[in-house]
C-alpha cells in the first residue's frame, strides 16, 4: 500500500491529540451493562463545564472584539467541518429568530456545504483552497470576526479560511480541543478547551463538542446582551414569525412591565409587534415613534432608554 505524504503527516498528527487518545475511564465500556456506560459518559461529560469555565477570559476577550465588530457593520463567521461545523451552523441559524438579528450577521460555514450538514461528506475538509474561497464568496474584510472551530486543530478547509480572513484583515479566532491545535498559529485570539481524551477514542462529537456548543452559546448570548437584545434576562427582540413566537412576545411584555394581557396584546400590536418597542411604550407611556427614538439613542438598550427618558423629569406614566 502506497502512503501519500500528507497521509503519514496525518498519521503522526494524530498520535499527538488528546482527542485520539484510549480514555482510561472508558477502558473497557463494551463489556459494561447499559446503565454502567451511561455512568461512564455521564462522569466524563461533567468534566466539560469545568473545561470551559477555564478558559472565560479568553472568551471574553473574543467577545468584546465580536461586539466592538457588529456596533461598527461587522458579521461573525463560523468556520468548520463535520460536527464542529454543524455546530457552528446551529448557533448562527438561531441568531435571527431568537434576538432578530439580520441572517447574514452571524452565518456558520460548514466544509461540504448544505449537505454536509446532514450526511458526511468524505474529503470535503481536506481542501484548503475551499475555506479560501468561501472567504471570498462572502467578502470577508477588516470588519468581520471569522472564528474556526475544529477539535483536532487540523482541518486545512478550516485552516484555508482563516489564512484567508488574515490575509483580508479579519480577526481571526481559534476554538480546538487539542492543545497543538494547527489552527492556533493563524489565530489572533485563541480559545482551547482542554476536555481531555473522548469517551470513544476520537468521536469528537461528544466532549469537545458539547464544549464547542458551550462556548459558541456564550459567544453569541453574552453579544446579544451587549447589544441590548436582552431585557433583564427575557430575549425581547425576537422576531414574531409564528404563532407560538407571537405568544410569547406578548409574554415578555406583561413580564417585563408588569401589565395585564390586554394591555401586552394592544401595545404589541401598537407597536407594529416590536416588543422591544412595546415594552418601552407600556413603562413609559410614550407612543410608538418616541419609544423607537428613544431605543435609537440609547444602543437600543430598554434600559438605559428608561433611564434617559426618566433623567428627562417626565418620569413614568402608567398604560
Amino acid at each position: 500500500m502506497i502512503v501519500t505524504y500528507m497521509e503519514a503527516e496525518a498519521d503522526r498528527y494524530l498520535e499527538e491529540l488528546t482527542t485520539e487518545q484510549p480514555n482510561p475511564s472508558s477502558y473497557g465500556i463494551d463489556t459494561k451493562t447499559t446503565e454502567e456506560i451511561l455512568r461512564i459518559i455521564n462522569k466524563e461529560d461533567r468534566k466539560v463545564p469545568q473545561a470551559v469555565a477555564s478558559v472565560i477570559p479568553a472568551i471574553s476577550s473574543v467577545i468584546d472584539v465580536v461586539v466592538d465588530r457588529f456596533k461598527m457593520g461587522g458579521r461573525l463567521f463560523y468556520v468548520g467541518a463535520g460536527t464542529s461545523g454543524r455546530l457552528g451552523v446551529l448557533d448562527a441559524a438561531e441568531c435571527p429568530p431568537t434576538y432578530g438579528t439580520p441572517a447574514e450577521m452571524v452565518q456558520g460555514i460548514i466544509a461540504g456545504g448544505q449537505e454536509a450538514l446532514v450526511r458526511s461528506v468524505e474529503g470535503a475538509e481536506d481542501v484548503e483552497f475551499d475555506g479560501t474561497r468561501v472567504m471570498e464568496e462572502r467578502g470577508v474584510g477588516c470588519l468581520d470576526v471569522v472564528i474556526g472551530i475544529t477539535a483536532s486543530g487540523h482541518a486545512p478547509f478550516v485552516i484555508g479560511a482563516m489564512k484567508k480572513a488574515k490575509a483580508e484583515g479579519a480577526t481571526v479566532v481559534a476554538l480546538s480541543c487539542n492543545r497543538n491545535s494547527r489552527t492556533f498559529q493563524y489565530a489572533d485570539y485563541q480559545i482551547f478547551v482542554d476536555v481531555g481524551p473522548e469517551i470513544i477514542a476520537g468521536s469528537t462529537r461528544m466532549k469537545s463538542g458539547t464544549a464547542q456548543k458551550l462556548v459558541l452559546n456564550m459567544i453569541t448570548t453574552t453579544a446579544m446582551i451587549k447589544l441590548g437584545k436582552v431585557f433583564n434576562n427575557l430575549m425581547v427582540d425576537l422576531m414574531p414569525v409564528n404563532n407560538k413566537l407571537i405568544s410569547r412576545s406578548k409574554r415578555l411584555v406583561q413580564i417585563a412591565t408588569g401589565c395585564d394581557a390586554e394591555t401586552a396584546s394592544r401595545f404589541f400590536e401598537a407597536s407594529g409587534r416590536r416588543t422591544k418597542t412595546a415594552i418601552v411604550m407600556v413603562l413609559l407611556g410614550v407612543d410608538r415613534e418616541e419609544a423607537e427614538k428613544l431605543l435609537k439613542e440609547n444602543d437600543g438598550r430598554i434600559g438605559l432608554a428608561v433611564s434617559a427618558f426618566r433623567r428627562g423629569g417626565e418620569g413614568e406614566k402608567q398604560p
